[in-house]
């Protein structure tokens, strides 16, 4: 029988691995999952998390089901490898929750996936709980063959339309839900003469570039965000830095908002197809404006959405000039730029069509076990 919105589901989420779902922030991913359970369990459900150690959240998660902390030792950490046996390590415990799930299938009701490992996908078949797994990659090979013995109480999310493309292309169907943001996290900024960027200090976030815009422009530039590639951060960013380019590290959510919104222009420079970006929400939401490079499902985020510019990908100049004319704005178009990222990208509107699947996906579940 379908359940009314509002009751209380018991929801077991699991996190990527890769790092503590906590402040500050590893990454958009993190946030997201972040926000995610913190705003299920301020709805009044019953949620469990499964997160690497030292994640916020593990109140109620035994022991036996936290995932091993990455730990790099005297080598270079890398946000594109893991310490030699660190996956066996993670499959190891996800192996164990889900026979955990097989003797126990009414022990939740139902489960939200996040992780990047194959098993929960791979085994999803065996406790055939209804189960969520959202996509927020380019598509992965060991996902994409994990897929194909979901079963049928699974199914998949995408961030963005253009990364639900790219699974299509690769044999995965999914629902679009876009990405969301607290608006009371990011509150309305007052704008400055310097420019931002932040996120994962990695080749495919390119603010190396974002630094080559602001020197042409002859503006100052903070770049905020933790350093997931050393080699190179040592090598593109460093030289770049000095000259009114500073970079301070990552920040917790509240001092970053404030840096944000106190910003006259974000810049966005991905250099791969980036599946959504949640900088552009949270740069938007604060009022600043934001100039960016058309990769993935940057258009498709921005469509539409004041105070915004896309260009070229890698072409720092019509950056630079992009940044320059939103920097031109008057004061008082922040205002509007933030009531629109509020529109779009408000968590309290996504989470009432994030319940909605989640009772969807409960009453398929419930038709098809009906099924003579």
């Amino acid at each position: 029988m379908r359940l009314p919105l509002g009751d209380r589901l018991r929801i077991l989420v699991i996190a990527p691995s890769r790092h503590p779902i906590r402040e500050p922030h590893a990454g958009g991913l993190e946030a997201l999952v972040w926000d995610r359970v913190r705003s299920l369990r301020a709805s009044g459900h019953d949620v469990t998390l499964v997160a690497a150690r030292g994640s916020d959240f593990l109140d109620r998660t035994p022991e036996r089901m936290r995932l091993p902390r990455v730990v790099w030792g005297g080598g270079r950490s890398s946000d594109e490898a893991y310490p030699d046996g660190y996956l066996d390590q993670v499959a190891s415990v996800l192996d164990a929750v889900v026979d955990e799930l097989v003797v126990d299938r009414t022990a939740f009701d139902l489960i939200d996936n996040h992780s990047l490992h194959p098993v929960p996908i791979a085994r999803a078949a065996e406790h055939g709980i209804p189960m969520l797994t959202t996509l927020h990659t380019p598509p992965l090979p060991e996902l994409v063959a994990a897929a194909d013995a979901a079963g049928p109480a699974h199914s998949f999310l995408a961030v963005s339309a253009h990364t639900a493309g790219e699974w299509r292309a690769s044999g995965v169907e999914s629902t679009v839900l876009l990405n969301t943001v607290d608006a009371d996290a990011w509150p309305l900024g007052p704008g400055g003469p310097g420019l931002v960027w932040f996120g994962r200090i990695v080749p495919e976030k390119g603010p190396h570039l974002a630094a080559d815009a602001a020197r042409a422009m002859g503006r100052p530039l903070v770049v905020a965000g933790r350093v997931g590639d050393e080699q190179y951060f040592e090598r593109s960013v460093v030289p770049r830095l000095g000259g009114g380019i500073r970079h301070v590290g990552p920040m917790r959510r509240r001092r970053l908002a404030h840096l944000v919104g106190r910003s006259g222009c974000a810049l966005v420079t991905p250099c791969w197809d980036e599946p959504f970006g949640l900088v552009l929400a949270e740069a938007l939401m604060t009022g600043t404006p934001v100039a960016a490079f058309d990769r993935g499902g940057i258009s498709e985020v921005l469509e539409g959405l004041p105070g915004t510019r896309l260009v070229p990908p890698g072409d720092v100049a019509a950056l630079a000039a992009a940044a320059d004319e939103l920097l031109r704005l008057p004061s008082t178009a922040r205002v509007g730029i933030r009531e629109h990222a509020v529109e779009r990208f408000s968590a309290m509107r996504r989470d009432r069509q994030l319940e909605a699947l989640y009772r969807d996906r409960l009453d398929a579940v419930e038709r098809t076990a009906a099924l003579p």
